[in-house]
């Protein structure tokens, strides 16, 4: 297993990361400790999780994530051997949850220091490696949504600078050791950097947005602010929600699949006219050079010199084994040159 920088932390982690958001949902505290010992064996240092999770978000499984993974630290003990990343919520009014003072999740600083709190208690830990901010506090167009009409107003949301602050007063308190981004846009990941540069607070190291062959948005600007700036990517969802296996073609609903149980909240994405076809010509790419779909679509991440890990789950040990090993393909110019290809004709159907 590579590892590499996360940020200009001088810490090194693996360049596959182990997603959990469906641990307390689709599988079970003993199925989530079975994929832990497995993804270590096999030299994976870096585990991501939220506050949130388990996925689809529901009130009576939140939590539920942390919650395994602090069981499976305190059987094995191994925190120190390990890169823990977790999230906190931005603002949700449709997941009925509110904060102890009464109002739904945000990225306040009473709010923050609240929810690390509750993270680390559930996580077992006293402190987390990177504290990730879900998604921000102001509208933004993220999780899918595109062209959405936006009142582009600093006045709506809670100020960075605030956030921010926030976030330095968890670093100085040890709780928090790193700060990272989620679900971020060029303009506010730059502006995080420009409000620490100016204000001496944390420096963000990363920033976890979706990226995959039917997703390439980071790479159109916020690749540049990656690889200029050392904040790294780490790409979440590299199959799109499991489609790039081409599992869901020609109308398929496999049993106990994330889009046979949950539907419309994640195929929703990629509902373009040209998806089927496009997922259709990558499976028989890879299929034409002896490759597995998953593992191709997952190598295609890590090829770009912007992405510092790429984030993979499972619900089954099988297609966990298979995601993990594709830190050990590498992809062909030939390859490359026809995903490229591919992309150009279709135009990046996902969003």
């Amino acid at each position: 297993m590579k590892m590499r920088k996360l940020g200009r932390t001088g810490i090194e982690v693996s360049e596959i990361c182990l997603g959990t958001m469906t641990w307390g949902e689709q599988n079970t505290e003993a199925e989530g400790h079975e994929q832990l010992d497995y993804a270590i064996a096999q030299g994976i240092n870096f585990i991501d999780t939220a506050e949130l999770y388990a996925v689809p978000p529901r009130k009576e499984t939140y939590g539920a994530t942390e919650k395994i993974i602090g069981s499976w630290l305190q059987k094995r003990g191994k925190r120190d051997d390990l890169v823990i990343a977790t999230k906190a919520m931005g603002p949700a009014p449709e997941l009925d949850y509110a904060r102890p003072d009464g109002q739904g999740p945000d990225l306040k600083p009473e709010q923050l220091a609240y929810a690390v709190d509750q993270s680390l208690q559930r996580l077992g830990t006293d402190y987390v490696d990177l504290y990730q901010l879900h998604w921000p506090s102001r509208p933004v167009n993220s999780f899918g949504r595109r062209y959405l009409p936006l009142e582009f107003d600093r006045a709506k949301g809670v100020p960075i600078l605030d956030t921010l602050q926030a976030c330095g007063e968890l670093v100085k308190s040890g709780k928090v050791r790193h700060i990272g981004l989620s679900n971020e846009t060029p303009w506010g990941t730059m502006e995080y950097l420009r409000l620490a540069d100016q204000h001496d607070l944390p420096r963000v190291v990363s920033v976890q947005n979706a990226y995959s062959m039917l997703n390439l948005i980071y790479e159109y600007a916020m690749s540049e602010v990656s690889h200029f700036e050392d904040v790294g990517l780490l790409a979440y969802s590299p199959l799109a929600s499991g489609q790039l296996s081409g599992k869901y073609l020609n109308g398929a609903k496999p049993e106990g699949a994330r889009l046979t149980l949950f539907g419309a909240r994640y195929s929703s994405r990629y509902e373009q006219e040209d998806t089927e076809t496009c997922i259709q010509a990558l499976v028989d790419l890879a299929a034409k050079h002896g490759l597995d779909p998953c593992q191709m679509a997952i190598a295609y991440t890590l090829k770009n010199n912007f992405t510092t890990s790429s984030i993979i789950g499972a619900t089954k040990m099988d297609q966990l084994k298979t995601n993990i090993a594709a830190a050990d393909v590498e992809l062909s110019d030939e390859v490359m040159e026809a995903i490229k290809e591919i992309n150009l004709r279709f135009r990046s159907p996902g969003c």
